[in-house]
């Protein structure tokens, strides 16, 4: 095996085979890598491991005097800009995380997915903390490919949250650095940015991974709904004591429905997070159709509800769009094939839909029976392939076709 092109063996000099502290389980690791050519695996984690594989390729001189430049202000404008939302959610969340460390000399940082800052504590930094002088400040570049292995470094190129300590950041200069940092996604699941809690010269003295992971649940979840501007969002639990707290299971419904997101905890309740978009049908992954789910979006309180797995839980839905529509009315034009219609046809009673004009209710009943129809013939009769060009669940189309061969018995 190699490591970055260089052979791993045993090197002649005696090694240490036992560190007892964390510092000399690190010496010993950097000692292994950079000196050895040896992956020091069990001494540091794999995500510091990886990084310092990384920053071999890109900085030779691990002494050398990090920069710590800011962006230009062109760039540091169009940052701030395009983060816009993400800083507007996470400023409840960013003063409650500064209030909560006032009595430490711990900073928090929110980068954006690119390793900028666009916000940092603003508390003068101290005669002991001469890289927190330099680095504190809006508009600094912190990624990893500019000052090597740290943990909102590590983030940004994994996206997975991690703790990095002292020695493990790649630079000398670094060494006394402690630092813990969470990803943050959007509703398309890619990084948003990265929530870092950062202090020097001390160690953090409480788990710093924990809260920032988190405050860093919160905000992303408070991202994905401010996002899901067409989406009935689904908040769910097997408790109904956790809604509304960050360990909340969070889905976002699309008007197809299909589910366009979860967040970590939905994917964990639903035992998979679906990526081919045949696995997306709300009906297939949750058990229940878009309607029946639409009307528990009536009725303020949580209402118990069985997923497809068997697992009992806890439902609140909400409506949300961007113009003020409300999915219940949505009505199908001419020639366009819009599947909320067809559900709420197919799945919602009358005296359940709001009560709608007796005009209005019969005209959205023609032309969904009109719309099916014309679809099923164009597809020779094959309910699947109809079911997929209207996008509804194939359970949509039989339950619709039953219903208009019982009318007809009658």
């Amino acid at each position: 095996m190699a490591l970055d092109g260089r052979r791993i063996g045993t090197a002649d000099a005696p090694r240490q085979l036992f560190a007892s502290t964390p510092a000399q389980r690190v010496a010993l690791a950097r000692q292994q890598f950079f000196e050895e050519g040896v992956r020091p695996s069990g001494l540091v984690g794999e995500a510091v491991i990886q990084s310092w594989m990384r920053c071999s390729r890109t900085h030779a001189d691990r002494q050398r005097i990090v920069p710590f430049d800011a962006v230009t202000p062109s760039r540091l404008h169009a940052t701030l800009a395009r983060n816009r939302e993400l800083l507007e959610v996470a400023r409840q969340e960013l003063v409650q995380m500064e209030h909560a460390l006032a009595g430490t000399d711990c900073r928090v940082i929110l980068t954006d997915r690119e390793g900028v800052l666009v916000h940092v504590t603003q508390q003068p930094a101290m005669a002991h903390q001469p890289v927190l002088c330099k680095t504190a400040r809006v508009g600094v570049n912190i990624s990893e490919r500019i000052v090597g292995t740290t943990a909102p470094g590590i983030v940004a190129s994994t996206g997975q949250a991690c703790t990095v300590n002292g020695a493990e950041h790649y630079f000398d200069l670094l060494c006394q650095m402690q630092c813990a940092a969470a990803p943050i996604r959007d509703v398309t699941g890619q990084l948003a940015g990265v929530l870092d809690l950062t202090a020097e010269a001390r160690r953090f003295g409480f788990d710093a991974a924990s809260m920032v992971v988190l405050y860093a649940t919160t905000i992303e979840n408070r991202l994905l709904q401010a996002q899901s501007r067409d989406h009935l969002i689904l908040r769910f639990q097997a408790s109904p004591t956790l809604l509304g707290t960050p360990l909340e299971a969070l889905a976002g419904i699309a008007p197809d429905g299909t589910i366009a997101w979860l967040n970590n905890a939905g994917a964990r309740l639903l035992g998979r997070l679906p990526e081919a978009a045949d696995e997306r049908d709300v009906e297939c992954l949750l058990g229940h159709d878009l309607a029946s789910l639409l009307r528990l979006g009536r009725r303020e309180a949580a209402q118990p509800l069985r997923l497809a797995s068997g697992l009992g839980v806890w439902v609140q839905a909400r409506l949300k769009s961007a113009d003020g529509a409300d999915f219940r009315h949505a009505v199908a034009m001419p020639g366009e094939a819009t599947p909320l219609a067809i559900e709420q046809d197919a799945q919602m009673p009358a005296a359940e839909a709001c009560e709608p004009e007796p005009h209005a209710e019969t005209t959205l009943r023609e032309h969904s029976r009109k719309l099916i129809e014309e679809t099923l013939v164009a597809h020779g009769g094959n309910v699947s392939q109809a079911a997929r060009q209207l996008r509804v669940s194939r359970g949509t189309l039989y339950r619709r076709l039953r219903g208009w061969k019982e009318d007809a018995a009658d």
